[in-house]
């Protein structure tokens, strides 16, 4: 589905921050918390974005504003003939943010929510990278890039989450590797790790009032982050600003993994 309004707000001529003319970006898991803030701040910034949701509900529950240059896709990143029907229908693509994302507290011991987990979050980030590679490496040394979503817990593992500790362990080691296989053919893959963000993937564990407040006091900054926190290090990733910059994962955690 499509959404368009007006949009007339002025951007920065010459700015090392603004991004060309008809700069196309794909955000991943768009419709979800961080995802919508990412999306919300592209849009923001005069490019044509993709956001997607796994399905008609996702996207219908979208923090997203109708804005100019904004579309709605469903994508599942477990299934190649989603992907590659996605891809396939891209005008160019410029950017791609990976920030689909799962996790199942106490149930990543069971192997079938392990696999489910990592195949979400790992290996549908590889699927994406792979076959966006061709829109992203057309544009040669005028470069593009990838912007995966880790986390503070490929660093600072948690007890009950195996699986997604060990997925964004792997998305920022595919990261690394991906940002050396493709340097050569002008695409940067950076990756940006978030520490604690009110989202709704972690709803249920901040209903415990005790453990939300046990993590808030650990945090320097004094306060868990908002998805509107993490989305300009995506956008600082993405654009001019960042040409030199690549294999890089920025924390974005408040000072928790600082001591």
């Amino acid at each position: 589905m499509d959404v368009i309004a007006e949009d007339s707000r002025p951007r920065a001529a010459g700015s090392p921050f603004a991004f060309a003319p008809g700069h196309r970006v794909l955000v991943v898991g768009g419709a979800g918390g961080i995802g919508s803030a990412i999306a919300q701040a592209f849009v923001d910034a005069g490019c044509e974005v993709v956001a997607t949701g796994v399905d008609e509900a996702a996207l219908a529950g979208s923090s997203l504003k109708p804005a100019a240059h904004l579309r709605l896709a469903t994508l599942d990143v477990t299934r190649d003939d989603d992907v590659a029907r996605l891809v396939d229908g891209l005008d160019g693509l410029h950017t791609l943010v990976n920030c689909a994302g799962i996790l199942a507290r106490f149930k990543e011991f069971e192997v079938a929510t392990f696999q489910r987990v990592l195949d979400v979050n790992l290996t549908g980030t590889f699927r994406l990278c792979t076959a966006c590679k061709p829109l992203l490496a057309a544009h040669g040394e005028a470069g593009a890039s990838i912007v995966n979503i880790a986390s503070m817990n490929a660093f600072a593992a948690l007890p009950w989450i195996p699986a997604y500790c060990a997925s964004k362990g792997g998305v920022v080691m595919l990261t690394k590797s991906l940002a050396l296989a493709w340097a050569a053919e002008g695409i940067r893959v950076n990756a940006v790790a978030p520490g604690y963000v009110e989202t709704p993937i972690n709803a249920e564990g901040r209903q415990d009032a005790a453990h939300y407040e046990r993590i808030r006091a650990r945090i320097p900054q004094g306060r868990w982050a908002q998805p509107t926190d993490i989305a300009g290090s995506a956008l600082f990733l993405a654009s001019p600003a960042a040409h030199y910059m690549t294999g890089t994962v920025l924390a974005v955690d408040g000072g928790f993994l600082a001591g």
